[in-house]
């Protein structure tokens, strides 16, 4: 059996900070992994991947810090059938040693502490700081610290930390985009590991790489359902869930032709066309619930993410679409690629009825950062001599 690497591309950075802010923190797991030859030996972080485990006081939490907090990473995402939060943030207030442990163990974890307050958090999160560190965010520079496998292996540990509870809060609503950002990342990084260990169907990522010049992760239990001019389309199907995964691409495209409306019409065209129900329906964007879109960089491609809800639609005699009951959430990415010239359009679905479906869209946009281009590996692979 031919063995391959499951690396996706994720890549998260550090957040610019004063020199002196960057010095605490890594010289006890540095001196680790020299140790033992560069090989982490550590368990594996614990705790469920859409959960954050907030160590804070009780009235930080409950106040206005606490509020920043849940409007960064604890915000209700619209665009599922019934709103979940982005993550579910569970405050913490260790009392002893053994609390911390615990906490140390998690995937997720989150420091908070202002260091005017005398509370037993403010104290605790000093002790992780050297005094320089400690003098310059007294003077005003906030640490807002990102430390990934702190204490455990595949783990993301943040440290925020001022002086006062404001500039808690200043710091935390500016530094929202970035901890959305790597918080998301590593949750699918880790879920990209546990989709593929069971293993990877490289006969249809080779043969999408071979008839279309592109290929993403296939599971194993995945179904290539359509492979047609420009448009694939991939299935997996439990007894009582499915998750869908379509490709589709424009050749010579102009990149000037990508917009939201041209996104939107784009795909009802082709769910109409190749996504259709036993009883004559097919798949529509569920216009009545929440649409949104917003320009992202795609593995460095100019292009779209929308989220929103998906429905099967019926066509009337008289034209009109009627509702037909079965619908989920769907997010997709539309971007161009300047190499090949084309434009691509990468969309998931998920039906789960019953079931929350944060993390099951989450498996679909694992899949979708996967894709890579026939160029993409030619430029990956090194020189023969």
């Amino acid at each position: 059996m031919r063995q391959r690497s499951t690396r996706v591309t994720f890549t998260r950075r550090e957040i610019v900070m004063p020199r002196r802010l960057a010095v605490f923190l890594g010289i006890t797991y540095l001196s680790f992994l020299l140790g033992c030859g560069n090989v982490d030996y550590r368990p594996l972080a614990i705790g469920d991947n859409g959960e954050i485990q907030v160590v804070i006081d009780s009235t930080l939490w409950a106040g206005p810090v606490g509020e920043a907090l849940r409007m960064a990473l604890g915000y209700y995402v619209q665009t599922l059938p019934n709103p979940e939060p982005f993550f579910q943030l569970r405050p913490i207030e260790p009392r002893t040693q053994d609390d911390l442990d615990r906490v140390k163990k998690f995937k997720n974890v989150l420091f908070v502490a202002a260091l005017r307050d005398s509370s037993q958090i403010s104290r605790l999160v000093q002790q992780a700081f050297s005094p320089e560190a400690l003098q310059a965010v007294r003077e005003g520079s906030a640490a807002v610290v990102p430390r990934g496998d702190l204490w455990r292996r595949r783990q993301l540990v943040y440290f925020i930390v001022a002086e006062t509870d404001s500039q808690l809060v200043e710091a935390i609503r500016r530094a929202t985009p970035k901890l959305r950002e790597d918080f998301d990342e590593i949750a699918r990084e880790r879920l990209a590991i546990e989709m593929f260990e069971k293993g990877r169907q490289f006969d249809i990522e080779d043969t999408l790489m071979a008839h279309h010049g592109f290929a993403v992760n296939v599971q194993h239990d995945y179904v290539l359902v359509f492979d047609t001019t420009r448009f694939v389309w991939l299935r997996r199907v439990l007894p009582d869930t499915w998750r869908s995964l379509f490709v589709y691409y424009e050749e010579n495209a102009d990149p000037a032709k990508l917009t939201p409306e041209w996104i939107y019409a784009t795909r009802d065209s082709l769910t109409r066309r190749y996504l259709q129900g036993n009883a004559g329906g097919f798949v529509q964007i569920d216009y009545r619930q929440p649409l949104e879109t917003r320009q992202i960089d795609f593995l460095g491609r100019y292009g779209y993410e929308t989220r929103g809800l998906w429905h099967m639609v019926t066509e009337l005699d008289d034209g009109r679409l009627f509702p037909a009951g079965m619908g989920g959430p769907f997010v997709n990415y539309t971007f161009y690629d300047q190499k090949s010239g084309r434009i691509y359009m990468i969309d998931g679905m998920v039906f789960a009825p019953g079931f929350e479906k944060r993390e099951f869209l989450r498996q679909m946009e694992v899949i979708a950062y996967t894709f890579r281009t026939r160029e993409d590996v030619a430029s990956e692979t090194p020189a023969s001599p």
